[in-house]
């Protein structure tokens, strides 16, 4: 197995990746990356395998673990709940009772709402230039996900703010004060939520927390614990993801001379997935051995961790020829942008429905709108986000 070094932090990785992603392709289906001391996945078939193979999981083995600091009980004390960061029988129960709440029904209902609502985003754009993920695609997501759930709109910044501070936990530029941080969000967050959810115990309303509720006393029992990290980490791992896919794509539709054809609705599914396969907001996630397997060749041990390439697996030439360039004509039907196996996200039907919808809408309104600033990633690895992106939008 190859060994291969690259700063997961260094400025010109952060802003394009995908050229260390191509050398690491070619170098394997699997590279040792020095910097996290792991073997990695690199290809779309490899990634695949590693997600879908049940003799690995997300849950840390006894062994691996390490002393939590007392100043981040209140973060882990939300992880000890989360099906992310669990595995069957737990992750099954779990995952089970979220999407007998969280149902496609449920999710297609909300796409008159979400139009509605990016139609008010877009009524306030500014005539001056502005940063349209500021104005939009930070604004959407998080007012979506907190009707869903119901709690109140208001606390959109609030609920963001919080978000940002968790997930910043998952991130290559991780310090004691970020995880200090992290965990007195999640302490405020989880002291937020269970308020909510005993409000709704008793007074139950149309809405994800109260629904819930109901499973829990349908018999199968979700703890209050577990109801609030559940709530946690669908704002979290929801909001966090579309925000960024947003971003993105608007990044690569404007000026493209065809976006106006790429938004018509035979169209719209396709160059959603495109945005997401080209960009995903997601670029590694690991996995720890549990049983000894051997994958494409690579033999992995139990105790081993292994990190799933999203971002290198999504450029596969062997799966989607010329895979670095951006074509949202590209007749794509599959993608691992929101992962595979028993852990794919389950947000991702409401992240799709979201681009199917506001992206048309933001392209339809404003039919000239032009970046005006060159676009910054965000130094955020694992995920991948603009800091900013800068438009300026005419009105027709």
């Amino acid at each position: 197995m190859k060994r291969l070094s690259q700063s997961p932090t260094d400025p010109a990785f952060v802003q394009d990746p995908y050229p260390f992603y191509r050398v690491a392709r070619a170098s394997g289906d699997f590279v040792y990356w020095e910097e996290y001391g792991m073997p990695v996945a690199t290809t779309h078939e490899a990634v695949d395998r590693i997600m879908k193979s049940r003799k690995m999981g997300r849950e840390v083995p006894p062994e691996r673990q390490k002393p939590i600091r007392p100043e981040l009980a209140a973060f882990y004390a939300v992880e000890d709940h989360s099906m992310l960061e669990l595995e069957p029988p737990r992750h099954t129960r779990l995952r089970g009772l979220v999407l007998r709440a969280f149902t496609r029904n449920r999710i297609s209902g909300l796409g008159p709402e979400i139009s509605v609502i990016a139609d008010q985003l877009i009524d306030a754009f500014p005539e001056e230039p502005f940063d349209i993920l500021d104005a939009f695609a930070r604004q959407l997501p998080v007012i979506v996900i907190a009707r869903l759930l119901g709690v109140p709109e208001s606390m959109a910044p609030q609920l963001l703010s919080w978000s940002n501070d968790m997930v910043a936990m998952y991130q290559s530029r991780r310090t004691e004060e970020v995880e200090n941080q992290a965990a007195r969000a999640a302490g405020a967050f989880s002291d937020f939520m269970r308020g909510y959810v005993e409000e709704r115990r008793a007074t139950p309303a149309n809405d994800l927390i109260s629904h819930l509720i109901a499973a829990e006393e349908d018999g199968e029992k979700l703890s209050s614990d577990e109801l609030i990290t559940t709530c946690i980490l669908l704002l979290n791992a929801g909001h966090e993801a579309t925000v960024h896919s947003i971003g993105s794509a608007i990044r690569h539709l404007a000026g493209h001379s065809r976006v106006h054809e790429a938004m018509l609705p035979e169209r719209i599914p396709f160059a959603v997935e495109e945005c997401l396969r080209f960009d995903p907001p997601l670029h590694m996630f690991t996995r720890h051995v549990y049983e000894p397997v051997e994958i494409m060749g690579t033999r992995f041990e139990p105790g081993d961790e292994v990190g799933c390439l999203l971002g290198s697996a999504c450029h596969d030439d062997a799966i989607w020829p010329d895979g670095d360039r951006f074509d949202p004509f590209r007749d794509i039907i599959k993608n691992t942008a929101f992962g595979a196996g028993i852990h794919f996200c389950v947000g991702a039907p409401l992240a799709r429905l979201e681009m199917q919808i506001a992206l048309p809408a933001l392209f339809s309104r404003c039919p000239n709108l032009r970046i005006i600033e060159p676009p910054q990633i965000a130094n955020l690895y694992h995920f991948r986000g603009l800091e900013r992106l800068v438009v300026e939008c005419p009105r027709r």
